[in-house]
């Protein structure tokens, strides 16, 4: 009987699943995904952590113990230091894990080993024997699946780029065919977020669904290439080093500078240091070129849906009025 590995649907999941899984699957374990957000998966996770912490790392103690509740063997939570050269993630995934173990009572053994490519790009090969190791597998079977996963990843990466969104894109690699995106959209809209905030329906109010069935046509950073973020990124005087930032701001830059969108949702969580200051860059330009419509919106445990329903219309509404008006 293979053994069960858990992995939350929270955090870096919009972006790395299908290679986490592809991977652990090769390596002989059976995939346990947490279950979709819900008002009582984040009221556990609020429970369970400190009152410090952001919303997106609150929700993600609800999803490890959603795993816990179904007796998995493992829970695959990657110490995520660096995932390109001389770049950073955000310092709560480093502390994560222990977070965890600290604060989650009956836990699994966690699968917690780093993943740090700020240096080289071949230290991802300690991360695939330590991986494969704890699941009595030998490196080169190891190294073998994550290059089988890595192709996947890749095949993704490309789905994000043609426009899909994530849930989407996964069906695809699953074998679904696409859903046909409604024809009777009359505007282009940018929402610029950590993937965890804009991806996830619960806590984003439903966004995205709430502006596709408004007649939006909705993009994100994830459905430009890497040449195109880091296009836009250029205008900043200094690299900014946080990989997600570096990855919303270019997104935003680059739509905003090609023409693309009719406007641009910029969605951050209360409490998260690094959207504190790329948000702040990416209002600052938006509003002081004055050719796209921007809005912010702030996510924590408390917002109402009423609220976010609200600033939704009146900024649809403003943006028609603005072309018609032009």
């Amino acid at each position: 009987m293979p053994v069960r590995v858990g992995i939350p649907r929270a955090l870096l999941y919009y972006y790395y699943f299908p290679l986490w899984k592809e991977f652990l699957e090769r390596l002989g374990a059976e995939v346990v995904v947490s279950d979709r957000t819900t008002k009582g998966i984040l009221t556990r996770g609020v429970q369970h952590c400190v009152d410090e912490a952001c919303l997106p790392v609150k929700l993600a103690f609800g999803h490890v113990q959603n795993l816990v509740d179904k007796r998995v063997d493992f829970i695959f939570l990657p110490r995520m230091v660096s995932v390109a050269h001389r770049e950073y993630i955000c310092p709560k995934f480093l502390g994560f894990p222990d977070m965890v173990r600290q604060n989650i009572i009956g836990l699994p053994t966690v699968l917690d080993t780093a993943i740090n490519q700020r240096k080289k790009q071949r230290d991802i090969h300690q991360f695939t024997r330590q991986v494969g190791a704890a699941l009595g597998k030998g490196p080169i079977r190891s190294w073998l699946a994550f290059q089988r996963a890595w192709e996947t990843h890749q095949k993704y990466m490309g789905l994000l780029e043609q426009g899909l969104l994530p849930e989407e894109a996964m069906s695809v690699l699953a074998g679904k065919e696409p859903k046909q995106t409604a024809d009777n959209t009359d505007l282009t809209v940018a929402v610029i977020g950590h993937p965890y905030n804009i991806y996830d329906p619960f806590i984003s109010m439903n966004l995205i669904n709430r502006l596709r069935k408004s007649g939006a046509r909705v993009l994100t950073a994830d459905n430009l290439t890497e040449q195109m973020v880091n296009q836009g990124v250029k205008r900043l005087p200094k690299k900014l080093f946080w990989t997600l930032s570096r990855r919303m701001t270019g997104g935003a830059f680059n739509y905003h500078d090609q023409g693309k969108v009719d406007g641009i949702i910029h969605v951050a969580a209360f409490a998260c240091g690094p959207d504190s200051m790329t948000g702040e860059l990416i209002e600052r330009f938006i509003r002081r070129e004055g050719k796209v419509p921007f809005m912010n919106i702030n996510l924590d445990e408390h917002t109402g849906e009423a609220g976010i329903v609200t600033r939704l219309e009146a900024f649809l509404d403003m943006v028609r009025w603005r072309r018609t008006a032009v």
